[in-house]
């Protein structure tokens, strides 16, 4: 994957935005994957599990690999 707005990024965001974490996790960012997909789960517990979300598919959009 390639830098900002390739398909591999469309992809992963698009993960991101059906269960936070899933696009980090295809991007092969293991760590970050959990703490969003954790962070999210509880914060929805509270109605601000949305913030973490939407961060989630923002950053996996906006990755760039090494």
């Amino acid at each position: 994957m390639s830098g900002q707005g390739s398909t591999g990024n469309v992809i992963a965001a698009l993960a991101s935005f059906f269960i936070p974490g899933l696009g980090q996790l295809i991007q092969g960012r293991l760590l970050i994957a959990i703490v969003q997909f954790v962070l999210a789960g509880v914060l929805w517990i509270f109605l601000m599990g949305w913030l973490v979300h939407l961060w989630s598919i923002i950053d996996a959009a906006r990755f760039k690999g090494a």
